[in-house]
């Protein structure tokens, strides 16, 4: 990467460093800022605020973000801020430090003439106690904010500001590929306007601070009615779960402690910086200390939570906090898409569906905002990517996720089921990528991904040809995951084997779409299938539906396997309603080690419950929807959990499955753009409900309204589009709508089934 500086050639984990580049533009014009580094870091151009990064990327295959601006002729400042993790992250693999920054005026390069300067994160001390040690905030994620902003230069970022004594960069920094740009649109920052929840005084309990900061900061006493006051607090309620930085201005005297800590639920009415489930220590939270006088305190890095707790030390007088706000970063607006059916409960669910589908969405479609930030195909390939058909024009996050899958392939091909930073691999995961590309394909007709990751598919399934055997797929092909308290059955995991025979079935249709053989594919489908059935059939018979267990028994009436549909649903039915929260009883999914067949998650809902919809079992999904999601969002929750269980996320993708299946199912229209341009197909399962209204993304943008009434008899059903529609309805029929254009036809009700 021949345009990538730094200051020097090494710096330790956590180091920052400020950089100023100057740059000439000879006319008025727009131009384009290409950015990308080896971690985190904030740009301003001519003092005013640009952009945050990098892109999360493959280090085989660098991206950068790029955004256009208007200028006028003359001399400009870029200012950058920039932090050096060091460690691997899930976001980023650990690479030496670097910047990579290209400025386009049309088809012209501007020069730009970079300058930069280490930056002292905390004074140097002569006190017997020894200087701080940096702190993760979790082992998934990089470093806690500790920042001396006496230790900063004033008016770094403006124009005036006399960079005279900094140190020119050293180029050639970073040995990775030259980067490509990224196929996505801007990351975008919502700012919230902050109103506090509470506030009081403040006093120290734990020394030394910087022995367990994050302790130190949930034991300090918020009553002080033995201690005397020497600080204040605030508690702030973000409104949902969320990603981004808070922007707090004070006027404090120079060295006093700022700490702003994050929690995603209250615990006994206050922030705990513990993030729970982290696989070693975390410490949620921002450390500053004051220049002196007016000043907006900004943390480098966003970090999740939906509360806020700021504590002022050292402080008795009430200075206040003049401005405070929330700078939030997310991929997409808030959604113009709908959904309403007269049932207040069912359209609340849909619309904590919708948020926490959004809060998961920055430079990648990721498990959570706040534990983890990971990129897994199991989010896109399940929830997430239905979630975004039905609610944003947008999936390109979706499609991002796949190809960085790809491109972080096991040595023998096995796609990743964790990118682009941590790595690891599994077979369930490779199956639902297959699924995946093909379910993409179909939402958006994009046939280039086909073509692009085929090569990626053939080895993908290469890679398992020595695990295959007489009884499937074996456990040593690799790590699998179907579902937490489920037990992997060994040698050969069933419920996984189910997954890869449909993986083997999208790639007969994949290799079909771009005109290839697939008779290899086809031929281990049709063995794998004879397989499946008897091993499901010997249970069946040996023990009824428990011993083929929930899992199998769902993915096998998934994938075509189980003859008695009727008898399948009515255990899974049971199954369902026998566990918590249908039964407050029942054991509770409280860890993730815990192998237990009498649980249910959120996470499964999502291919269990179209086995009642597509079967006019409508009633009993949103019975289940009712009392399951209900309860999560129960409480004063307004995003959905990761399980049924608090002690997990509380903002996870895997709880919005009720969301695109209220959208599709109860709405009635799935995309075919496989088929052809602006192809859709009816599936309406209406159940027991009068009416439903909504509106859902059209591809070309625009959207697709629709609304229903039942007569008792009858669907009255009305869809009127922005854009040209091709609607496949029952019997073979197909219906035109031009936009603007009422479309209205009706259905008969299909007999209701018992619940």
């Amino acid at each position: 990467m021949k345009d990538s500086f730094w200051i020097s050639p090494e710096a330790e984990p956590g180091a920052e460093a400020l950089f100023r580049g100057t740059f000439h533009l000879a006319r008025d014009g727009r131009i384009q800022i290409q950015m990308v580094g080896a971690s985190w870091y904030q740009v301003w151009l001519d003092g005013k605020w640009l952009l945050e990064g990098p892109l999360r990327y493959a280090s085989e295959r660098p991206e950068f973000q790029f955004e256009e601006i208007k200028l006028t002729s003359g001399s400009h400042v870029l200012a950058i801020h920039a932090r050096h993790e060091g460690v691997e992250t899930r976001i980023l693999k650990a690479t030496p430090p670097y910047l990579w920054c290209r400025i386009c005026d049309q088809d012209r390069d501007v020069a730009i003439q970079w300058k930069g300067t280490p930056l002292a994160l905390q004074a140097k001390s002569d006190s017997w106690i020894p200087t701080a040690q940096p702190h993760r905030i979790n082992p998934q994620l990089g470093w806690v904010e500790r920042r001396d902003t006496r230790l900063e230069p004033d008016g770094w970022k403006g124009s005036e500001f006399d960079d005279a004594e900094w140190r020119a960069t050293t180029k050639g920094a970073s040995q990775l590929p030259e980067p490509v740009p990224a196929n996505l649109s801007s990351v975008q920052t919502f700012v919230h306007r902050l109103t506090p929840l509470a506030e009081g005084p403040l006093a120290r309990t734990f020394g030394y601070e910087n022995d367990e900061p994050a302790f130190a900061f949930f034991s300090r006493d918020r009553a002080c009615r033995d201690l005397p006051v020497k600080g204040k607090w605030r508690l702030y309620d973000l409104g949902r779960v969320r990603l981004g930085r808070p922007s707090i201005t004070m006027d404090l005297p120079a060295g006093t402690v700022v700490e702003m800590a994050y929690a995603e639920a209250l615990t006994n009415g206050r922030v705990a910086p513990f993030i729970n489930l982290s696989c070693g220590p975390s410490c949620n939270l921002d450390r500053f200390f004051a220049r002196g006088g007016k000043q907006t305190f900004t943390p480098l890095l966003p970090k999740g939570g939906r509360f806020l707790e700021v504590h002022v030390l050292g402080v008795t007088s009430d200075q206040g906090f003049p401005q405070a706000e929330y700078l939030e970063r997310c991929y997409h607006p808030p959604t113009e898409a709908a959904f309403h059916c007269g049932d207040p409960l069912l359209e609340k669910i849909w619309c904590a569906g919708a948020e926490t589908h959004r809060a998961c969405t920055e430079d990648a479609l990721t498990d959570n905002p706040t534990r983890e930030r990971g990129q897994w195909v199991g989010d896109a390939a399940a929830t997430g990517m239905d979630n975004a058909a039905v609610l944003f024009h947008d999936l390109r996050l979706c499609r991002r996720s796949l190809v960085q899958a790809a491109l972080c392939a096991r040595e023998d091909g096995l796609v990743a089921a964790l990118s682009p930073g941590t790595v690891c691999h599994m077979t369930s995961y490779a199956f639902l990528w297959v699924a995946a590309v093909q379910h993409y394909f179909r939402c958006t007709g994009d046939r280039a991904l086909l073509e692009e990751l085929w090569p990626a598919a053939q080895k993908n399934f290469a890679a398992l040809k020595p695990f295959l055997g007489p009884e499937g797929l074996r456990n040593q092909a690799g790590q699998t995951f179907i579902d937490w308290g489920y037990r992997v059955e060994e040698p050969a995991d069933t419920a996984t084997n189910l997954f890869l025979l449909g993986a083997l079935r999208e790639m007969c249709d994949w290799a079909k779409q771009l005109g290839h053989g697939p008779e290899s594919h086809q031929k281990q489908a049709e063995e794998l299938d004879k397989i499946l059935r008897t091993r499901l059939q010997d249970r069946l018979k040996a023990g009824g539906w428990k011993a083929v267990g929930y899992h199998s028994a769902a993915l096998g009436l998934r994938f075509g396997l189980v003859e008695d549909e009727t008898g399948c649903l009515d255990y899974l039915a049971a199954h369902l309603r026998d566990c918590f929260p249908n039964q407050p009883d029942a054991p509770r999914n409280d860890d993730p080690l815990t192998f237990e067949a009498r649980l249910i998650t959120p996470y499964f809902a999502h291919y269990v419950f179209p086995l009642f919809l597509e079967r006019n079992r409508t009633d009993f999904v949103l019975e289940q929807v009712r009392q399951g999601w209900g309860w999560l969002i129960g409480d004063g929750r307004t995003t959905l959990p990761e399980v049924f269980d608090t002690r997990w996320s509380h903002c996870h993708q895997w709880g919005g499955c009720p969301t695109w299946q209220m959208s599709r199912y109860l709405l009635g229209l799935r995309p075919r753009l496989d088929l052809g341009p602006d192809t859709f197909e009816y599936c309406l399962a209406p159940g027991s409900l009068r009416q439903a209204r909504g509106r859902l993304p059209h591809p070309n943008g625009g959207w697709i309204h629709v609304e229903w009434k039942s007569t008792g008899k009858t669907i009255d059903y009305s869809c009127r589009s922005d854009g040209n529609l091709r609607i496949l309805r029952t019997a073979g029929e197909t219906a035109i709508i031009e936009p603007g254009q009422h479309g209205k036809w009706e259905f008969p009700i299909p007999p209701k089934p018992p619940l």
